[in-house]
């Protein structure tokens, strides 16, 4: 099933191209199918990279229907829009939903998309298992979501504590979903971190050594290494509830000998790295957008770089602060509360690192940077409340309460969504070639920050007054009523601004066609991937790029005098490769990462069902296996560009000669170095 005929490829003029070494005796590259196919059975990282951010908004808007739901369940005391069975499974799925399936597959879109073009690469090194990735994450969603047609959700909350998640508490088949979509989702996110993994290490451009790499690529580094590592363990813990669901086996019922408190530390095992992991990526892009809006280069890369390392590594010693209230002694709990006190220092080496970039920059308040400073005031009071929990006594008393939901959705919602809407508006104009409106990107913002305070920020005073979390109901009389309706016009407020984002999407394409195209390089940024065509060829580089410095493209544009005036010493359209290279091999597409993702879900259908339908599963996936590995390799030389020189010169050092007359800037003026 692969697409491996050859054909001549037209060069823009609608000429054939001009014979080369190929051995057909003209340039060759697989015949690609065209319209939806070409999406099937792409291995392109930017088509992957669009496909998980397009499912993840999908997703995010099931999840915020379902948040909807809750939120308008508690507007009132007794309300019976739902019942306590519905709301237990509208709450678990609203959280795993938004966890796997929104913010995870996010950063897995930025990931895909922009590694390559930050590193100078052709493409991720495996190709066809970066597809393989992106289907398995697809059809564990798919698969997790089609409980509500068979039975109902899961309803034992996201973290599906035992006993809870047993068949006596849950007869249902809704956590048997949960447990399979997530080790398919699972699958997925450990196929594409090795694959990220490799591609750092083994396809950085010449010159590109580790501490030359955007920062944005060195915390998507880290948190790929954190998946590798996490996975695992919440594979191994998902495998464990399987057998005691579906196979009788006794892992967590504590009647038969089993320990509950086993699935609580291999939970936050993974569960606390999980956070960092979601987290991260959005980090990096803020690091990467803040220099670019305040005309000055990063405040201390090694720091910002080294305290995303340390949070990685910090990461893995605190899981058991989730874990104060559960008997796990005093002695644990001191230990916990220390490292929870002591993870806080590289997460506030960032935010001095940040706020000392844009200390006497030249600030450009466009949407990406006000989506930047939003994350960086939002994160700060999550991160605040947070650390009130390292304080055991503390922690004791807001557990399990409404002040828990406060602090994780300000640390997760201002801490990574804020981050990713940012980028989603700066890489716009990169991936798609128009950028987005301005004016209703501002709005966008301002009515996502007012929704997101009124909806969290009153959560932190229920908790306070004692709500508890996941109750569907509360009685009047208790100080619940005000806070809940303020929270619950938040919420909606909050839906309203990425309805706004959705409309600005479709309205900014329509509008594009009369307007001029941004160019490649629209907010004059730093980074190489602003070095090529918007949107950038398929290749990515031709010629591969040498690098210099940090913000490469940045010192290519601009020089330093003696004097210490900041002068343009090139112009963008001169530096941008003109993207029509004609003698570049690319992989082959493939539909079989698609096939063997197709057979996942029948194998979790057939393990709830009849395992006749998971011996087809089986079948479909050996039968894809085949076909793949029948498949004709690519050349990775060719298909990575290893048989192309890279550039001859460097063009980041140039002398500047005393007197000379600098080009424009992008403010029209010469301006002084940060």
């Amino acid at each position: 099933m692969a697409l491996t005929e050859a054909e001549p490829l037209a060069l823009p003029s609608g000429e054939p191209a001009a014979a080369n070494d190929s051995p057909l005796g003209v340039f060759t590259r697989p015949r690609t199918a065209t319209g939806w196919r070409s999406w099937i059975s792409t291995v392109d990282h930017k088509k992957i990279g669009i496909l998980y951010g397009a499912t993840a908004i999908f997703f995010l808007i099931v999840g915020g229907l379902e948040a909807l739901l809750i939120r308008a369940q508690l507007w009132a005391p007794r309300s019976t829009l739902l019942s306590a069975e519905n709301y237990n499974e509208v709450f678990t799925m609203h959280g795993t939903t938004m966890v796997f399936l929104v913010v995870m597959p996010i950063g897995a879109a930025f990931a895909n998309y922009l590694i390559p073009l930050q590193i100078g690469a052709r493409d991720v090194a495996f190709p066809r298992m970066n597809a393989l990735s992106y289907w398995c994450f697809l059809a564990g969603g798919i698969f997790l979501n089609s409980s509500w047609l068979l039975g109902g959700g899961a309803d034992g909350g996201w973290f599906m504590y035992a006993p809870n998640n047993g068949v006596q508490f849950s007869p249902t088949h809704g956590i048997d979903f949960w447990v399979l979509g997530l080790i398919m989702t699972g699958i997925a996110s450990t196929v594409g971190s090795i694959n990220l993994i490799v591609t750092v290490l083994n396809m950085r451009a010449p010159g590109m050594t580790l501490m030359k790499m955007p920062i944005f690529t060195w915390m998507t580094l880290v948190t790929q290494f954190l998946l590798v590592f996490a996975l695992p363990v919440i594979t191994v813990a998902l495998f464990l509830l399987m057998f005691d669901r579906l196979f009788d086996a006794n892992f967590f019922d504590v009647s038969q000998g089993g320990s509950p408190l086993l699935w609580e530390h291999l939970f936050w095992i993974f569960g606390h790295p999980e956070v960092y992991l979601m987290i991260l990526p959005s980090f990096g892009l803020v690091s990467d957008m803040l220099p670019v809006f305040s005309r000055k280069p990063i405040f201390g890369y090694p720091f910002i770089v080294f305290s995303g390392v340390a949070i990685g590594f910090m990461g893995w010693g605190v899981w058991a602060h989730h874990m104060f209230v559960s008997g796990i002694g005093p002695v644990s709990v001191t230990v916990f509360s220390l490292t929870t006190m002591f993870i806080a220092v590289p997460t506030g080496v960032k935010i001095l690192n940040w706020t000392a970039t844009m200390w006497g920059g030249r600030l450009r308040f466009d949407t990406p940077m006000l989506f930047s400073i939003g994350l960086i005031t939002m994160f700060t009071i999550g991160g605040l409340s947070g650390v009130s929990h390292a304080i055991a006594p503390a922690d004791t008393q807001q557990t399990d309460t409404y002040y828990i939901v406060a602090h994780f959705h300000y640390v997760l919602f201002g801490g990574a969504f804020f981050g990713f809407m940012g980028g989603f508006y700066f890489y716009w104009p990169k991936v798609f070639g128009y950028r987005l409106n301005e004016s209703l990107g501002k709005w966008n913002f301002w009515v996502m920050l007012l929704g997101f305070n009124l909806t969290f920020g009153p959560m932190h005073i229920l908790g306070l007054q004692g709500m508890s979390r996941r109750i569907y109901t509360y009685d009047a009389g208790y100080g619940f009523e005000l806070w809940n309706k303020i929270a619950t016009i938040g919420a909606f407020t909050l839906a309203t601004s990425v309805a706004m984002f959705i409309f600005n999407i479709f309205w900014s394409k329509k509008k594009a066609k009369d307007l001029p195209p941004p160019g490649p390089d629209p907010w004059d940024a730093r980074t190489i991937e602003w070095m090529i065509q918007s949107p950038p060829p398929a290749y990515n580089y031709e010629p591969i790029p040498t690098i210099t410095h940090v913000d490469d493209f940045w010192y290519r544009k601009y020089g330093e005098t003696e004097d210490g005036r900041l002068v343009r010493i090139a112009k963008t359209e001169d530096l941008v490769q003109a993207g029509d290279a004609t003698d570049v091999h690319l992989p082959s597409p493939s539909y079989w990462p698609l096939v063997i993702a197709i057979g996942l879900p029948f194998l979790g259908y057939g393990l709830i069902y009849s395992l006749w339908l998971a011996l087809l599963g089986g079948l479909v996936i050996i039968v894809g296996i085949y076909g793949w590995l029948l498949e004709p390799p690519d050349d990775p030389e060719r298909a990575h560009g290893h048989d192309h020189e890279p550039e001859e010169l460097p063009t980041g050092d140039r002398e500047i000669e005393p007197g000379a007359e600098p080009l424009p800037t992008r403010d029209k003026e010469v301006e002084t170095v940060g």
